[in-house]
């Protein structure tokens, strides 16, 4: 039997009909003041009279292990970024601080929050290049080599009238920063770097743009090696020049920093702030599906799209032959996702259901719920098809259970799990709660759509590399498909992205609760479950790469087959996976 694909026409009346925002309109922000001139970062230790403030035992764990670094550090810098060309998106090995499970209790792949405090703090100059070696490593070249490589790449770089991406941005940072660490291990010697020239041919924002990433390393260090007086002043730099209005370096460098002036607060006694209050709001960050900005972002930005579209495309190919379809979500929004394949059921001609319920389950917001309710059924009833609507609001997720979401006999279940899990990351019972529900349930499907990123280690620096990588990636994505001046992107920015930065830098064990892993440690932990991986089919793809095309700059996405899941990237990074799996 051929598979039924839901077709282009059904998401052109999605894109252009259902959803429409109109009115929405702009507002002028208020610019961050800049300064012309980019000064060394050399020149701000001078200027804070720190350029002596050596930690000597530092210095001399510095010196000892400086030359089995070095080349490490080159393979990375090399391999990472080899080429201006969008590497295509693998799996990146990073060593696991994440063990298999092995036990019936709750997998270690979801580690219990960490205490900071027993944490000893590494020099940043050390820690950075282990961890950016692990980030990016691919393979190991010699020097010479590497020398000869990147001199082509420089001499590519300089031929080429267009901005650098951000990836690129972040190369020349991590270059300038790897060069300044090297210099300063005493104040008299100078080790000639072999990414030096690379620096050379950027233009003034560009080299404004190095030159506060840069700042921003310098912090990071500092504030990990407590270091906090020093860090505040590097910090402060950064804020002359950052801007939550600016170019997405700007953007990115204003919420990092923001976030490493909080890590400050909490550590000195400062923080005044509950994180409970935090946490709730986050929460709340959640429910964006209801907010005009998330519904724009939806339109402009093809990430959302491309994963509901393959995953919806999924469970019709699963309950299309049933006559009585019961949808479970766990986080509905503001159930755009289910138009699509609603108007697929009522068109199917072969089969009439007898009923389509979708059940939302959630914890907070219940008068979105029922804003989605009436518009799931105004659009079910114009079209005739039978529907049913109910909501299942727990205070607690781990007071979950299988009575709650009130299954029949007759009804063939699937389960829709879309970027929720990670939430309970930092709360192991509600996630352990959550997966034995749904295998009591016994669905036919369950679709999981989640971030790719390992925003779970216990140690500060590689979350704020990882991070700083990861984010770089949307506000260059936000870039090139919205407005700067677009009060959407400000808001999404600001709330979605700002809390997450500031969550995953600034706090530490139980407060930390905004934790993401990659798609091979969920693969493990649902294996825990009795669950088995199925193929995304090739109508799913179809469908992925079809949204693709509606999108002006949907060719710097990148779909990548993993396993037997897929990954969705931004020019290279990952952002999204999205798995398919049933029960044994």
């Amino acid at each position: 039997m051929t598979n039924v694909s839901i077709s282009n026409d059904i998401f052109s009346d999605f894109q252009d009909d259902q959803f429409h925002l109109e009115g929405y309109e702009r507002s002028e922000l208020v610019v961050n003041g800049i300064e012309e001139g980019c000064v060394d970062i050399d020149s701000l230790y001078s200027i804070c009279g720190l350029n002596n403030e050596e930690n000597t035992s530092d210095e001399q764990v510095r010196t000892n292990l400086l030359e089995d670094q070095q080349q490490s550090l080159s393979d990375w810098m090399q391999n990472h970024f080899l080429t201006n060309t969008v590497m295509p998106l693998q799996p990146v090995q990073i060593q696991s601080t994440i063990e298999a499970p092995t036990n019936d209790d709750f997998p270690p792949q979801v580690p219990e929050p960490a205490n900071s405090s027993n944490e000893k703090p590494k020099p940043f100059s050390l820690a950075s290049l282990e961890l950016l070696s692990n980030y990016g490593r691919l393979s190991k070249k010699s020097s010479e080599e590497n020398l000869c490589t990147n001199a082509l790449s420089c001499e590519a770089r300089l031929g080429n009238s267009h901005k650098l991406p951000m990836k690129e941005i972040l190369r020349a940072a991590g270059e300038r920063y790897i060069q300044y660490s090297t210099q300063r291990l005493d104040g008299l010697s100078m080790f000639i770097h072999p990414y030096g020239s690379a620096l050379s041919g950027l233009c003034m924002e560009e080299t404004r743009d190095v030159e506060l990433v840069h700042l921003l390393l310098a912090a990071a260090e500092e504030v990990n090696n407590q270091q906090f007086h020093l860090a505040s002043k590097l910090i402060s730099r950064c804020m002359w020049v950052a801007s939550d209005s600016g170019n997405p370096v700007q953007r990115l460098s204003y919420y990092f920093a923001k976030a490493l002036e909080e890590r400050i607060d909490r550590s000195t006694g400062r923080y005044t702030c509950t994180d409970e209050d935090h946490h709730l709001k986050y929460i709340k960050i959640m429910s964006l599906g209801t907010n005009a900005a998330f519904l724009t972002c939806h339109q402009l930005i093809p990430f959302s799209q491309v994963m509901q579209f393959a995953g919806v495309q999924t469970i019709f190919e699963n309950v299309r032959s049933a006559k009585k379809i019961h949808l479970i979500d766990f986080n509905i929004r503001s159930g755009i996702q289910w138009i699509v394949l609603i108007q697929a059921l009522a068109e199917k001609g072969d089969s009439p259901i007898e009923l389509l319920k979708i059940t939302a389950v959630g914890s907070i917001e219940k008068e979105n719920f029922e804003a989605t309710s009436n518009t799931l059924h105004s659009f079910t009833k114009s079209l005739g098809l039978p529907f049913s609507f109910d909501i299942v609001f727990v205070s607690d997720m781990k007071d979950f259970k299988k009575e709650s979401a009130n299954i029949k006999t007759d009804e063939t279940v699937a389960v829709y799990c879309n970027s929720i899990l990670r939430t309970m990351l930092s709360r192991p019972d509600c996630l352990d709660n959550l997966m034995k529900v749904v295998r009591s349930i016994g669905p036919k499907i369950i679709v999981v759509g989640e971030v790719e990123a390992n925003h779970n280690s216990p140690s500060f620096l590689n979350r704020f590399i990882e991070t700083l990588f990861f984010y770089s990636a949307f506000f260059d994505c936000f870039e090139d498909c919205m407005d700067r001046r677009s009060p959407c992107r400000t808001t999404i920015e600001g709330v979605y992205f700002g809390e997450g930065i500031r969550n995953i830098v600034a706090a530490e064990a139980e407060d930390r609760f905004t934790r993401n892993v990659k798609l091979e440690v969920w693969r493990a932990f649902f294996a825990r479950f009795g669950m088995v991986e199925e193929e995304l089919s090739e109508s799913a793809w179809y469908q992925a790469h079809l949204i693709l095309k509606q999108f002006a700059q949907g060719s710097s996405c990148d779909l990548q087959k993993d396993g037997k899941g897929l990954i969705i990237g931004w020019k290279g990074t990952p952002i999204h996976s999205l798995s398919i799996w049933k029960f044994l």
